[in-house]
Order: C-alpha cells, then sequence, then structure tokens
C-alpha cells in the first residue's frame, strides 16, 4: 500500500482521534508516481515552487521537455515559475477523485505566504471581497485596529489597498468589480477612497456607519483605491467600464473622478 513520501503515513486522515476505523482517503499522485497527503505537499512548496521538481524523487514535474533552468534562491518564488505552466495530479479525497488537478497556483501561493507571511490576512480580505462577505471583512477589519499596536503585519489601510502579485496586481476593488460583489465595491470606496460621502446610498452610509470602522481617507501612504492600477494598466474603473451595465453608470456617474 502507497504511504505519504514525506511522512510515511497512510494516505487517509482520521476524522476522529478516538475512532481509529474513521478516516477519509487523502491521496495525491505526482505525474512522478510519488503520493503525498495534500498538507504534507504544501508544506514543501517553496521547495517545489523553486525547482517545479517532486521534493521526494526529484523528477521534473510540469509536462515539459526541458527542466527550468537553475532558479535563483533570493528572487521570490512567486516569479520563478514561467507562464502557463502546470503540476498535473491525480487528487482522491473525501470529493472523489479529481484527475487533472493543477496545483501549481496553490504551491505558488502557499510559498509566497511562506515568504511574506504579513500578507495572508490581505489574501483573505481579497477571498472575502471576491465571495461578497461583507461580515467578514467589516470582523477582519476590527481585528487589525484591536491589535494595531502589535507591530508585526499590516494595519487596516495597507490591507484594504494590497494588490495580489498573484493575481495580476488586482486591489479588492478590482475583484469586487470583477465578481459582481456590489456591497463590497461600496463598502471599499467608503474605507479607503477620497469620494464625498454625498455620493454614497444613504442605507449603505448608515450601515457602514454602523460597523464603527473609521471613513477612509487618500493622503500620503494612502493611495485612493480608486486609482489603483492592476498588473495591465488597469484602475477598477476601467475594469467597470469592461465589465458594462450598472458599473459603467457608476462612472459615467462620476465615482471615479478624481
Amino acid at each position: 500500500m502507497a504511504t505519504c513520501k514525506v511522512c510515511s503515513d497512510p494516505l487517509v486522515i482520521h476524522l476522529d482521534p478516538e475512532d481509529s476505523g474513521a478516516t477519509l482517503p487523502d491521496d495525491l499522485l505526482l505525474a512522478c508516481g510519488c503520493h503525498f497527503h495534500w498538507q504534507c505537499l504544501l508544506d514543501q512548496s517553496l521547495q517545489l515552487a523553486a525547482s517545479l521538481r517532486c521534493p521526494a524523487c526529484n523528477t521534473y514535474l510540469p509536462p515539459n521537455s526541458v527542466g527550468p533552468s537553475a532558479a535563483s534562491s533570493s528572487s521570490s518564488s512567486s516569479a520563478v515559475a514561467p507562464q502557463r505552466t502546470a503540476i498535473l495530479t491525480r487528487y482522491i479525497n473525501e470529493g472523489g477523485v479529481q484527475e487533472g488537478l493543477d496545483i501549481l497556483p496553490t504551491v505558488m501561493e502557499e510559498a509566497y505566504l511562506a515568504e511574506h507571511p504579513e500578507a495572508r490576512p490581505a489574501q483573505a480580505l481579497h477571498l472575502m471581497c471576491a465571495e461578497g462577505d461583507v461580515g467578514g471583512i467589516v470582523e477582519l477589519l476590527q481585528d487589525v485596529d484591536a491589535d494595531e499596536d502589535e507591530d508585526d503585519g499590516m494595519d487596516a489601510a495597507a490591507l484594504l489597498r494590497y494588490q495580489n502579485p498573484l493575481n495580476g496586481m488586482r486591489s479588492g476593488l478590482h475583484l469586487a468589480v470583477e465578481k459582481g460583489q456590489e456591497e463590497v465595491f461600496w463598502l471599499l470606496l467608503w474605507l479607503a477612497s477620497g469620494l464625498p460621502t454625498t455620493n454614497f446610498p444613504e442605507a449603505l452610509a448608515q450601515t457602514a456607519l454602523g460597523t464603527g470602522l473609521q471613513r477612509g481617507e487618500a493622503g500620503p501612504g494612502k493611495e485612493d483605491i480608486r486609482f489603483l492600477k492592476d498588473g495591465q494598466g488597469r484602475t477598477a474603473g476601467d475594469l467597470c467600464i469592461e465589465v458594462g451595465g450598472q458599473w459603467q453608470r457608476f462612472v459615467e456617474g462620476g465615482l471615479f473622478s478624481p
């Protein structure tokens, strides 16, 4: 029976430590034939992202005929893997069998976060922006404000303006527009732009005030979120025009005017 190449344990997870019989499959098979637990492989993300080779047998994993040139250990792992590269796997878990699962994006993200742990809350914020989790955003920012005396991460202003290098330098506002999350869109404008309060729908302004979070300001070190540009040079306003519909009308109505 195959075991994990990292920990040598069976390729299952135990649901209840007190019930040794309750397990679920957790079997990630690489193209080289090596098996891993999902988390065990992710724990090797820095090495894997830099080399694109199996941590166990050193086989080059992408379906290219030639391996990558030597990667600089001093450069960010997020820049090592060439574009369109993939690490295809078969993963068996409680949801069934996933053939052809590309784990490289997940590996690159884990490697980036291992090198930049201060970005974890920002990545979480972006996920909430994409999913429309307004309550989660408010709670995260409140927690950051409560821990503002701790000098080990981003403050709320930096979190709100974070641009993800693993996702085309998009901001949370870009994601809100892309995913059609209007409530998140207005919340981010309230918290991180210089848009006059009179431009906000009254009901939304009252809701924002009720969160206890301070109205955002633009200034030194606090760039207006409306004018942050992604990796293609687009502001969220440019993206609104691309999406069209009500989003384009927001631009025409002056929400992105300086």
